[in-house]
């Protein structure tokens, strides 16, 4: 069995991970976005924050294809001991060993890098579920994807929820931009993500620490890269002009018809105005002009997350199952490893 290095030139490799891939996720989310092959390039070299990967796949047997591949996210400025790993099997090459050696062969790479733990996520009952429980995996924090069909939308709903909210958020102004974030909102959009720490998260990680350079550097490079069009709006508070919230959005180009939430956080100081419900809804008015190809959005709530699950429900997204959960194992307890 050979396992390779993706080289990010290699464009017939990157289209046969992606086809493994997409056959895994007709079984799991047969009803899901797909991943376009741009998107996956830069994510499978980048990740959306920038932290640094690699990419490893098994060859089969006609040009192009692959049987299995995972990629391994190593970041560099938080969470030092870990390693971010995702594996996937082509279904037609499933229970032929192949993910216990891809795991191998990643906690050796992990190990190298100075990794004492693999991190990843799972869907519920899927065969990543299985393949974590039988390797010993710790499972961690629970969470649910939940889906937007904008053509079931009825007339003027959004319109109204942003009018109520807006009566909530009396004493903020709303500033908006796609692209690369205006250098002007870097530094404050770096306190807006600072704030994200609070979320719902598993133990023993790390808050990341933003700073206008981060935002440039990290948030903004993977979109480019990826060729995605992106989308934020931010809650300026009047008496102080300090960024109280924000939300982004992007949508890939090659599938115009979905899109995707990203983040959406408020600081602490400014939570109880409807900020996130506000921001949202303009935020999908603003894409009915913008976006008009848009039939469906996709976002990601932890379980824990009970205001943005709410925010969500009112706005009329609906689980799309199965749920997924984290998952971790020690480098040194991965199977095969001496």
């Amino acid at each position: 069995m050979r396992i390779t290095q993706w080289d990010p030139a290699d464009t017939a490799a990157l289209s046969g991970c992606k086809a493994a891939w997409d056959a895994a996720q007709d079984i799991d989310d047969p009803d899901g976005a797909r991943m376009t092959e741009r998107v996956m390039a830069g994510w499978l070299r980048l990740s959306f924050i920038g932290d640094p990967a690699e990419a490893w796949f098994i060859p089969g047997t006609t040009p192009g294809s692959v049987v299995g591949w995972y990629r391994m996210a190593l970041p560099d400025l938080e969470d030092l001991d870990r390693a971010g790993l995702m594996i996937v099997i082509h279904p037609e090459h499933r229970r032929q060993g192949l993910g216990l050696a891809m795991l191998k062969h990643a906690a050796e790479r992990a190990a190298a890098a100075g990794r004492s733990v693999l991190d990843s996520e799972v869907r519920d009952g899927s065969a990543g579920d299985a393949f974590a429980v039988a390797i010993g995996a710790k499972s961690g924090i629970a969470a649910t994807m939940r889906r937007l069909d904008l053509r079931t939308v009825p007339p003027g709903k959004f319109a109204r929820l942003r009018s109520a909210a807006a009566a909530a958020a009396a004493g903020y102004s709303l500033v908006r931009w796609t692209g690369p974030t205006p250098p002007e909102y870097q530094a404050p959009l770096a306190g807006v993500l600072n704030a994200y720490a609070d979320a719902p998260h598993d133990e023993g990680r790390e808050a990341e620490e933003w700073d206008a350079d981060r935002v440039r550097e990290r948030a903004d490079t993977p979109s480019r890269a990826m060729g995605q069009r992106s989308y934020a709006i931010a809650a300026v508070r009047d008496a102080t002009g300090e960024m109280a919230a924000m939300t982004e959005f992007f949508v890939a180009p090659d599938d115009p018809r979905w899109g995707h939430q990203g983040l959406t956080a408020v600081t602490r100081p400014h939570r109880g105005h409807r900020l996130g419900l506000l921001l949202k809804t303009t935020m999908l008015e603003w894409l009915a002009e913008a976006e008009p190809g848009i039939e469906r959005i996709d976002t990601g709530n932890a379980a824990a997350n009970d205001h943005m699950i709410a925010v969500n429900d009112a706005l009329g997204f609906e689980i799309a199952p199965p749920a997924y959960h984290s998952v971790e194992l020690a480098v040194a307890d991965a199977p095969g490893r001496d």
